[in-house]
């Protein structure tokens, strides 16, 4: 409820978003849940239908599938954490009834994407982007969202902007916009509200064949949002340069006991606010179990995002279950180990989380 000629709080928001990413058009809704189960909404997937998607990504990504009426095929992540694209395009090949690839930054690692849009091109699939984890990370100059016809970002408490729940949808194209404004709850001419959405002719009769969904942000989580923006490039230039020492450190001292995920060329501004690294084979079960206890002890939380309890392993969505063996992306989750690099935190503190790291390593690998 807004007065003739003045922007809400969510519309201010929706505009900064939209300049900061470089899309047309966005949209700002209560999750990013809602967010992807848009995307896939408004662009035509049937009932049915099957999407693509990475194998190693978090739980909200299927749920999205399944909540849009679809049905998830996953396609192997390598060791770097990023989609396959050979397996992309085994599995473009063995389903060529599947017109949707909505392909997951997670932990803001961005596979080739060149090659991935390349193959959903040579397939006539619709790609998409979830941009949740990769708010700042650029593509060849370009933020990632780009390559897809559309794409969501996540608000959720994690995230480089952080209003407890919330999302954005964004793309260049009128449609989609529109519709997603509608599902949203531009109800009777309420897209006029609307900052970032197209004109009134690309509403054509959707306000009455759309259902409203009642997704909207409320002004409240944007008035989070919108100062958060404005610190944006310095939080992401901080989390960089820690995140290089942090890693420099690492493999300087236990190199021989994990590797880090490297960027995919093509990656020209990354956004490293966690680190994740894949503890070496020669760890056993019951050595990477005491690893983490050991880390734990010290007050370091370190995940295994293989976990049988982990939202982010496949075995865990018993809603939108893998029909194929995925066996590189097993492989890859037993090993890998994510850990959060708090901003609040001192330089110095990273120092000391290098330390337990390699001590808890070392610790865990003298166990018989």
């Amino acid at each position: 409820n807004v007065a003739p000629g003045e922007d809400s709080m969510v519309s201010q928001t929706e505009i900064d978003v939209a300049a900061y990413t470089g899309h047309k058009y966005c949209v700002a809704l209560n999750s990013c849940g809602s967010a992807l189960m848009l995307l896939l909404k408004t662009t035509g997937l049937k009932h049915g239908g099957k999407v693509i998607s990475n194998a190693f990504t978090f739980g909200a990504v299927p749920s999205a599938i399944e909540h849009a009426g679809g049905k998830a095929v996953y396609v192997e992540s390598d060791y770097n954490h990023v989609m396959d694209v050979d397996d992309l395009e085994k599995k473009l090949t063995a389903n060529p009834d599947c017109k949707h690839v909505l392909v997951s930054h997670m932990r803001g690692k961005v596979a080739d994407m060149d090659a991935i849009k390349e193959a959903c091109d040579r397939h006539d699939a619709i790609l998409l982007e979830d941009c949740a984890h990769s708010l700042g990370v650029m593509w060849k100059g370009k933020h990632t969202g780009h390559m897809g016809i559309a794409c969501a970002i996540s608000s959720q408490s994690y995230k480089m902007i952080n209003s407890g729940e919330g999302g954005f949808l964004l793309t260049d194209d009128p449609d989609i916009a529109a519709q997603t404004a509608v599902y949203a709850g531009a109800y009777e001419g309420l897209s006029a509200k609307h900052s970032t959405v197209p004109s009134k002719e690309y509403f054509k009769d959707y306000p009455v064949t759309l259902p409203n969904y009642s997704v909207r942000m409320s002004n409240l989580a944007a008035s989070v949002i919108k100062p958060q923006l404005l610190t944006l490039q310095p939080r992401i230039e901080k989390y960089n340069r820690r995140y290089a020492k942090l890693c420099k450190s690492l493999e300087e001292k236990a190199g021989d006991l994990l590797s880090i995920p490297v960027n995919t060329p093509g990656v020209t501004q990354p956004v490293h606010d966690s680190i994740q690294f894949n503890l070496d084979k020669k760890f056993t079960p019951a050595q990477m179990e005491r690893f983490l206890q050991e880390c734990s002890d010290h007050g370091l939380p370190v995940e295994l995002f293989g976990h049988k309890s982990n939202a982010r392993n496949f075995v865990n969505w018993g809603f939108a279950p893998a029909e194929d063996p995925l066996p590189m992306t097993a492989e890859m989750l037993s090993r890998a180990c994510d850990c959060r690099m708090p901003l609040m935190w001192d330089d110095e503190d990273f120092e000391d989380m290098a330390n337990v790291l390699v001590e808890s390593l070392e610790i865990a690998l003298e166990e018989a």
